[in-house]
């Protein structure tokens, strides 16, 4: 709901961080990998009860994800390098709250599992919606810096870092926060699923 406000305005910014990467040579497809390490630093920091560690390592995930786009863009985009910036996205997103899960069993596993799955709802209604708007060349005018066709909702990119902020700075609350966000994931799947269908018909 709130990435085609936000990412926008922060895209300047990321432009010319990525700057003098172009310059040394560094590859996009190499950032991205270097992101997904440290985000699954974060998973194990969280598991282990260091939330704040993970905090930290959440931001520079995040941080690297927008860096290998807009590196990417200063050269040349590719399907490969496409594909593998939102696989390991979906990878982290479904890993993070697994952390929390180690961290505390008894409480947290269940909310986590249910967060988990619900998460395959909005990951498999917009991917599955991608594949055939690229079929049709359906195009997205709100999200033209992604690199394949994007279908918002009220759970997106902006509103999933701000729920797993929210678990590092409020561990306590993981169940509460896990649960809410969960309903908000289905919502957002269901969503998708009958204005895709409708948009796809």
């Amino acid at each position: 709901m709130l990435d085609k406000y936000i990412v926008p305005r922060i895209k300047p910014l990321l432009r010319a961080m990525a700057m003098p990467l172009h310059r040394y040579g560094v590859r996009a497809d190499r950032l991205t990998i270097a992101g997904f390490i440290a985000g699954g630093a974060a998973i194990v920091a969280v598991a282990f009860g260091y939330p704040m560690l993970g905090f930290v390592l959440l931001i520079l995930n995040r941080l690297v994800d927008g860096l290998d786009g807009e590196l990417a863009r200063l050269s040349e985009p590719t399907d490969a390098g496409g594909y593998l910036d939102i696989t390991l996205d979906f990878i982290f997103y479904a890993a993070f709250p697994l952390g929390f899960a180690f961290a505390d069993p008894a409480n947290n596993a269940l909310p986590a599992a249910v967060l988990i799955a619900s998460f395959m709802g909005t990951g498999a209604s917009f991917l599955a919606f991608a594949t055939q708007a690229e079929k049709q060349s359906i195009v997205s005018p709100d999200f033209k810096y992604k690199s394949l066709y994007y279908l918002d909702g009220l759970a997106e990119g902006t509103e999933t870092i701000i729920c797993f902020v929210l678990m590092c700075f409020c561990s306590q609350y993981f169940p509460v926060i896990a649960w809410t966000f969960a309903v908000i994931c289905l919502i957002t799947t269901a969503n998708r699923v009958y204005f895709g269908y409708c948009t796809l018909r």
